[in-house]
């Protein structure tokens, strides 16, 4: 089992930035690839960005490319979604997930989430 807490969300004005964290618990957090996604009322769950189990391999929804920055320090056991730029439409709950094999953009790979932490952008 892998434990996953999200935080760093919050209320923010449109252009402005914040920066989410999710800290692993459980398992050997090197060990697996990293995901970040996001779910707004009455909306399917949408990847937001990836990254491989040693941060050589990052991938990025087209909607936030040049804005989402994803990173991660296993030594903290910890992953990092850097968010500038915000606009409106970033308003979601934002998770985290981890999957021990793939760098996928497809939620239903992802074997282990978070609880999530709300982002709200202001306009």
């Amino acid at each position: 089992q892998v434990q996953l807490v999200e935080s760093g969300g919050g209320l923010v004005q449109a252009g402005g930035s914040l920066r989410l964290s999710c800290v692993a618990s459980g398992r050997t957090f090197s060990n697996y690839n990293m995901g970040w996604f996001r779910q707004s009322p009455g909306k399917e769950r949408e990847f937001v960005a990836a990254i491989s189990w040693n941060g050589g391999l990052t991938r990025d929804a087209d909607s936030v490319k040049g804005r989402f920055t994803i990173s991660r320090d296993n030594a903290k056991n910890t992953v990092y979604l850097q968010m500038n730029s915000l606009k409106p439409e970033d308003t979601a709950a934002y998770y985290c997930a981890a999957d021990p094999h793939l760098v996928s953009t497809t939620a239903e790979e992802y074997k282990y989430w978070g609880q999530g932490t709300q982002v709200t952008v202001s306009s």
